[in-house]
Formats: C-alpha cells, sequence, structure tokens
C-alpha cells in the first residue's frame, strides 16, 4: 500500500480545497481518504508535507507521432494555408516514420506527459508506411514510462487509396483485439486502451465510413476523428455528399457516447446539436488552431461535453487550460476560468466512458491517478477561487511527484530509471526521420 500524508487535497469538479488530508492507495484504487491514516498499513509513505495532491489530467487528443519534430530541419516548402501545412509538413513527416523512430517518439513523450503532470493522453497515430503494429509499438512507449492512456489509427486513403484505408481500419480492428487479449490474462497493468481511428472526413471517402461503422460495431470502441479543424473540411462535405460533417458520419451510426471529435471549429448548430444528442466529445485545441492559423471556435458554450487536447503540442495541460482560457477571453468570450477547469477534468469523463471504473477524484474507489504539486500560493488558496489559481499561477514547473494506476512513476522530479540514454536515442532518430523526409518524393 502507499500512503502519501499532509496533503492540500484539491479536486476539480466541484472546485475544492482541503488541507491535512492522508490519502491510502491499495493496488490501483484509493481505499482512504481522511485525516491521521495510520502509516503502518502502508509499504511506503509519502509526506506532501501540505502540497498540492489532485486528480490525474487528461490530455484528450494528442499525436505522439509528432515527438520529434520539434526543430524540424527538413525541406518544408510554403505553407499558405492549412491543407498545404498538412501536405508540406505533417503528411510527409508521418511518412517517414517507421517502427524505431514511432518508438521513441511515442516514449519521449510520454515521459514529457508525465513530467508535466500529465497522467493520461487520448493519442492519434498516423504512419502510413508503418501501419501494421504501429499502436502496440506506441503501447510499449505508454507501458515503459507508466503512462495511462488510449491510441488508435488515423484510417484516411490521403497516400495510398483504399488499401491504405482497409489496412488502418484493420490496425484499429487488431489493437482492439490486442488489448481485449491483454486484459483476459491480466499479466500487464491495464493501462491502455482503443479508439477506431480517423483522419477526417475529407480523406474517408464513404466506403471508409461503413468500414470504420463495422469496426465500431465490431470492438465496442468510439470513433476518434479530426472534425471541421479548418473550413475546408466543412466546404469539402458539402461540396461532394451535400450533407454536414457530423449529419455525414451520423449517417453511418458513427457518433455515441465514445466518440471524441477534436477541434470542430466549424460545426453548424445542427450539428452541435446531434453530437449533444448523441452525448458525445468535442475536444478543444487552442494552441494548435493558433499555430495552424485555422481559427477561434466560438461556440464552446453550445456543446454538452468539452475537454481539452494539444493536438501534438506537447502534454502541458495546466499550459493548454491557460491558453484555452485567454484565447476566449480575447476573443470576447462569456467564460470564466471555473468552466476552462471542468473542461480540464472532463478528460477523466472520457476514461470512464473507455477504461471503465472512475476517474478524476481523490475519493475511496477512484483509481489512484493523481499528481503532488508544489504550488505554494500568495494568496488565500480555497475552493471558491481554485480555478484562478489554475488560470493565473500553477504549472507544470511544480509537478513534483506522479502516481498513474497506483505506482509511482515520477517522484521528486526523477523517473525510476535512466532517461539519458533515452533521450540520446531519440535524437539520432529525430535525425533520421528528418532526413527520410527530404528523400521522400
Amino acid at each position: 500500500m502507499l500512503l502519501i500524508k499532509n496533503a492540500t487535497a484539491v479536486q476539480f469538479q466541484p472546485a475544492s480545497v482541503t488541507e491535512g488530508v492522508d490519502i491510502l492507495i491499495d493496488g490501483n484504487k484509493i481505499a482512504r481518504v481522511g485525516k491521521g491514516i495510520d502509516p503502518k498499513q502502508a509499504t511506503k509513505v509519502i509526506d506532501a508535507a501540505g502540497r498540492v495532491v489532485m486528480p490525474g489530467i487528461v490530455c484528450s487528443h494528442n499525436h505522439f507521432y509528432s515527438g520529434l519534430s520539434r526543430g524540424v530541419m527538413a525541406e518544408i516548402k510554403p505553407c499558405p494555408d492549412f491543407v498545404s501545412t498538412l501536405k508540406n509538413l505533417w503528411w510527409r513527416l508521418d511518412r517517414g516514420i517507421d517502427e524505431e523512430i514511432l518508438y521513441y517518439s511515442g516514449l519521449i513523450c510520454s515521459l514529457e506527459a508525465i513530467k508535466s503532470g500529465t497522467t493520461a493522453v487520448i493519442d492519434h497515430h498516423a504512419s502510413p508506411a508503418f501501419i501494421k503494429g504501429s499502436l502496440n509499438t506506441l503501447r510499449q512507449g505508454f507501458l515503459k514510462a507508466g503512462l495511462r492512456g488510449m491510441t488508435c489509427f488515423e484510417t484516411t486513403d490521403r497516400n495510398f487509396g483504399m488499401k491504405e484505408l482497409e489496412d488502418g481500419v484493420q490496425e484499429n480492428i487488431d489493437f482492439a483485439n490486442l488489448i481485449d487479449s491483454a486484459k483476459a490474462r491480466g499479466d500487464e497493468p491495464y493501462l491502455v486502451e482503443a479508439h477506431i481511428g480517423a483522419h477526417a472526413p475529407f480523406t474517408v471517402p464513404n466506403d471508409g465510413l461503413g468500414l470504420l461503422a463495422d469496426a465500431v460495431k465490431e470492438t465496442g470502441r468510439g470513433l476518434h476523428i479530426h472534425v471541421a479543424e479548418d473550413k475546408y473540411d466543412s466546404t469539402w462535405s458539402r461540396h461532394h455528399y451535400s450533407q454536414e460533417l457530423l449529419q455525414r458520419l451520423d449517417a453511418f451510426g458513427l457518433l455515441n457516447e465514445k466518440s471524441l471529435i477534436a477541434h470542430g471549429t466549424y460545426l453548424t448548430d445542427a450539428d452541435i446539436e446531434l453530437l449533444n444528442q448523441r452525448d458525445g466529445f468535442l475536444v478543444h485545441n487552442p494552441r494548435s488552431n493558433m499555430n495552424n492559423n485555422v481559427g477561434y471556435n466560438s461556440q464552446l458554450e453550445k456543446f454538452k461535453n468539452v475537454a481539452l487536447g494539444t493536438d501534438g503540442i506537447g502534454s502541458d495541460m495546466l499550459e493548454e487550460m491557460k491558453f484555452a482560457f485567454f484565447r476566449h477571453r480575447d476573443a470576447g468570450g462569456p467564460l470564466w476560468p471555473d468552466s476552462f477547469l471542468n473542461f480540464l477534468s472532463n478528460g477523466n469523463r472520457l476514461l470512464e466512458r473507455n477504461f471503465g471504473g472512475q476517474f478524476g477524484r481523490l475519493e475511496p474507489g477512484y483509481q489512484a491517478d493523481l499528481v503532488i504539486h508544489d504550488y505554494i500560493s500568495p494568496t488565500p488558496f480555497v475552493d471558491d477561487n481554485l480555478p484562478g489559481h489554475l488560470a493565473f499561477g500553477m504549472g507544470s514547473n511544480g509537478v513534483r511527484t506522479v502516481v498513474v494506476d497506483g505506482a509511482v512513476v515520477y517522484e521528486d522530479r526523477e523517473f525510476p530509471f535512466d532517461v539519458e540514454g533515452i533521450y540520446a536515442e531519440a535524437r539520432t532518430a529525430a535525425a533520421r526521420l528528418w532526413k527520410n523526409m527530404d528523400n521522400l518524393d
């Protein structure tokens, strides 16, 4: 058993701050929360010494395949709009990925997520030259780091036509089956789950949507897809299919409570209402939208379920929450920090829908995913102003210790294994990836 003593326990929904709390963890779940818990019950004791202890934080949309793109030195043609950015940068980068490159990209991203206080990441993967087995390669990085998460292959026909699309769907199905088999054996921690992935409606024809619908039914998983990130996606759907984007997906039965719709910047009111009716999730990625100059999603308050992601710009969710709030205020939006703290916390609802169990609270029976943070406030730190402290104060530089599934995966700012060699191997893999990009036709 693990005992965390003398914590300032923080809850996100509803916001609360309680000092002098002990948290006893038995296996992968929280067993007791209170004061004066006998340390003799535990095999390991961490004295929080009054530090903040908060529930695990989820990055609800990410791209771990982009982990070795930082400072990329490859020949990138001018990118005057979003589609040219995809074609000239990201769709060249993902074509240059092989198994070794992907492993180090995923592992580095997993380590850096944990360092930033993110305990789970919902990933969306692409590597057209390495499809079969790619998701399990990513899973190995999650397991090595001790990070919880989900992943899927972004099905598309954009490079090699229907064969590529069919292979992508099959990889999603195979990975879901692998997860089911691993759960049945119980010989590894249940840290990684599956989605059924697709790139975006404008690169998936109707035959592909039919295959995805079959995969959703066969595996019991939900669809994870970019939708309306840019106006191009919406225009394409109206031009080629005379349908709005979510109307088209729903016609194939692809919208339900496990659906994860990334971006949704240009969804119509009718599509938003349809997503709400199906109880699906919109994941807002403000820094990525700013970086790609695709515009701002000014409709956040219309969605029933909103979570936050990064779309590949790291996994620092405390930073992402700040950008989300400040960009909203800059756009004249009506929401305040409490709404964005709820969005941040909502990633745990996505975990509940896919892993089962309870996530996101420091209470008995909940999964033991939590973060110990060094935050020292210069002002009162209480229930009513917790969202303001998250928006204007707390940052990932304060993350001291991270617990995932009851295991201490990062303690006193150290991993339980050497990471210098991993970073060295990653730099070598990154240089090879950039060379691969330049060698593509």
